[in-house]
C-alpha cells in the first residue's frame, strides 16, 4: 500500500483556498478540500461555512482525499462534480504517463472497464492490467506515479461514490446497489462503506431526503461557461423520430446499456438548469441498476466535464466568440459510429432521414412517457445479420451497407471498442480498416465516441471553408497552434459558419473516396 497522497503545495493552495471561498464553480471537480477539523472533503462550491486556511488540505483527486482518510461531504456530494478533466495530459509521449490515463478512463467508464470483484484484492485491477497489455504489477507502478494513489485505491472511490449517489438518488434495495457500484458482494460492499465513510449504508439513506418515488432524479454539474443553445442546437438538427427529442432546454432519448439478455433498457429526460449550472437528469426506473453507465454516459453525451479555462487558453484569440462551446458526445458509440457512416456525403437532414428509416425498420420497440419516444437504435446483432436488399430499401448505398454490417460484426465480436475508454490510435485504424471508412469517419468517431479532444477532419471541406484555407495539409497546419483542443476548434469552427448566413449544410464525414463538407 502506498504512503497517503501528498496534498496540493503550498503555492497552489493558497490559491485553491482563495476559489474555495468565493464557491468558484469553474473549479468545480479541479481539486477537492479536505478540512483535518472535521476529517471531511468538498467540492469548492461547497457552501458550508469556509474553514480556517491552517485546517484546510487539497487534492486533485477525490481518490486522494479519501485515501488521505477523508470522507466525502453529505451536502455538496463529490460524487456529483465534473471530474477532472486530463485530456491536455494525453497530447504526453510519454507511454507510462498515456497508459495511466488510459486505465485511470478505464475505471471512469463502468461500462467500459470496472471489473465486479472484491476492492481489496490485487484481481479487481488484473483484468484493466490485462486489456492494456501490462502486468498488474507494472500498472500499479505508474499509476501511482501519475495519480498519487494505487489503482485500487482510485477504482474503490469510483465504486464508493457511485454507490454514494445511488442510495441518495433512488430507493433501490441494498444488494442492487452494491452489484450495481461494482461490488461482488454485499458484504463486501458494507465493510467498504463502513471503513471509507464511518456509518453503513442504511444510515446514508436516512440521513438523507427521501429518493424520488418514481424514476431516478439527479443533478450533475458543469464548469462555466457553458453555450447551452449551440448543444442542443447540433443535437436537434440530428435528432432521429422515436429515439430522442429537443425541445426547450430539454432532450430526452431512449437507452440501451449491455448487451443481449442482460441489457437494460429504457429512456433518460435532461434539462439544463443554466442559473444553477447544472444538469437536470430523469431516469426510467429499468436502468437503476446500470446508473453508473447512464451517468457516465450523459456526462460524455452533454461534455460536462470538459474544463473551459485550459480549452479557451488555447482557443479564444481564434475563436472569440466560441468560449462554452462544448463536443457532442454520445450515449452509445456504436449508434454514433452508424450515424456517422449515414452521414457520409449527405446533408444532415437526409442523415436524420436515413437513421429514421433504420430504427423503424431494424429497432426495437419501446414504452417511455414522451409521446413520440418508443423506439431504441439497432443492435449491432441486428445490423449484422441485416440483408442488403433491407438495407437497400431504405435508401442505404451498397458502399455504406458494407461499412455498416462491418461495424456491426467487428463490435458485436469484440475486436472494435467505441468508447472513451477505448486506445484511440488502435481504434481509428481499426476503424479506417473497414470498408467505406476514411479518415473523417474515424477522426469523427474519436471526437464523439471516444471523446478524444485532439481529433481534428483536416479533409473537412466546411472546416477548412470555416478556417479560411484550402486543403487538408493546410487545415493541418493551421491547426497545430490549437493542440491538444483541436476537437473543440472543430465545433467552434462549424459553430461560427453555421452562425453565419449563408448556413453550410454539406454534411461532413469523409469516406476514403472523397473528404465531403459539415458535420453528421
Amino acid at each position: 500500500m502506498p504512503p497517503p497522497p501528498a496534498p496540493i503545495d503550498a503555492t497552489e493552495s493558497d490559491a485553491c483556498y482563495l476559489a474555495m471561498k468565493t464557491h468558484d464553480a469553474r473549479f468545480d471537480g479541479r481539486f477537492f478540500t479536505a478540512v483535518t477539523s472535521t476529517g471531511i472533503y468538498c467540492r469548492p462550491v461547497c457552501r458550508v461555512k469556509t474553514p480556517r486556511r491552517e485546517n484546510c488540505r487539497f487534492y486533485r483527486h477525490a481518490a486522494q482525499a479519501e485515501a488521505a482518510g477523508f470522507r466525502p461531504c453529505l451536502r455538496c456530494r463529490p460524487e456529483l462534480a465534473p471530474r477532472a478533466n486530463d485530456a491536455a495530459a494525453w497530447s504526453t509521449t510519454d507511454a507510462s504517463r498515456l497508459l495511466a490515463l488510459q486505465a485511470a478512463r478505464l475505471m471512469d467508464q463502468p461500462e467500459a472497464g470496472w471489473p465486479a470483484g472484491p476492492a481489496d484484492s490485487r484481481a479487481s485491477v488484473a483484468p484493466i492490467a490485462e486489456r492494456l497489455g501490462v502486468s498488474d504489477r507494472h500498472l500499479r507502478r505508474i499509476f501511482e506515479a501519475q495519480f498519487g494513489v494505487s489503482p485500487l485505491q482510485y477504482l474503490q472511490t469510483r465504486r464508493l461514490l457511485a454507490a454514494k449517489q445511488l442510495i441518495a438518488d433512488t430507493a433501490l434495495p441494498m444488494t442492487e446497489v452494491a452489484l450495481a457500484s461494482g461490488f461482488a458482494s454485499v458484504r463486501r460492499f458494507n465493510a467498504a462503506f463502513a471503513s471509507h465513510y464511518g456509518l453503513n449504508p442504511s444510515a446514508l439513506r436516512r440521513a438523507g431526503p427521501a429518493p424520488a418515488a418514481h424514476g431516478i432524479r439527479v443533478r450533475l454539474a458543469w464548469r462555466p461557461p457553458y453555450d447551452v443553445a449551440a448543444m442542443l442546437g447540433f443535437f436537434a438538427r440530428r435528432a432521429i423520430a422515436g429515439v430522442e427529442q429537443v425541445e426547450g432546454d430539454r432532450l430526452a432519448r431512449t437507452v440501451r446499456i449491455g448487451h443481449g439478455a442482460q441489457a437494460r433498457c429504457g429512456w433518460l429526460s435532461a434539462r439544463f438548469d443554466t442559473a444553477a449550472g447544472e444538469l437536470e437528469l430523469s431516469v426510467d426506473d429499468a436502468l437503476a441498476p446500470v446508473l453508473p453507465s447512464v451517468l457516465a454516459r450523459v456526462r460524455a453525451l452533454f461534455d460536462l466535464d470538459a474544463d473551459p479555462a485550459a480549452i479557451d487558453a488555447a482557443l479564444h484569440a481564434a475563436f472569440p466568440l466560441g468560449d462554452g462551446v462544448r463536443v457532442p458526445g454520445a450515449v452509445d458509440g456504436f449508434e454514433l459510429a452508424v450515424r456517422a457512416v449515414l452521414g457520409q456525403q449527405v446533408t444532415v437532414a437526409a442523415a436524420r432521414t436515413l437513421g429514421a428509416r433504420l430504427v423503424q425498420a431494424f429497432g426495437e420497440s419501446v414504452t417511455t412517457p414522451v409521446p413520440g419516444l418508443d423506439r431504441l437504435f439497432p443492435t449491432p446483432a441486428a445490423l449484422a445479420t441485416a440483408s442488403g436488399d433491407a438495407l437497400g430499401r431504405l435508401g442505404i448505398v451498397r458502399q455504406r451497407q458494407a461499412a455498416l454490417q462491418a461495424l456491426a460484426r467487428e463490435t458485436l465480436e469484440g475486436r472494435l471498442d467505441l468508447h472513451p475508454g477505448a486506445d484511440v490510435a488502435r481504434t481509428c485504424a481499426a476503424l479506417e480498416a473497414l470498408p467505406g471508412i476514411g479518415d473523417w469517419t474515424a477522426q469523427y468517431i474519436a471526437m464523439r465516441a471516444l471523446r478524444w479532444p485532439d481529433a481534428f477532419p483536416a479533409g473537412d471541406v466546411a472546416l477548412q471553408k470555416a478556417l479560411g484555407v484550402t486543403g487538408a495539409k493546410a487545415a493541418a497546419q493551421a491547426s497545430e497552434a490549437w493542440r491538444p483542443w483541436r476537437s473543440y476548434a472543430v465545433l467552434r469552427a462549424w459553430h461560427a459558419a453555421a452562425a453565419t448566413p449563408p448556413p453550410i449544410a454539406i454534411n461532413s464525414i469523409a469516406t476514403r473516396a472523397r473528404p465531403a463538407g459539415a458535420a453528421a
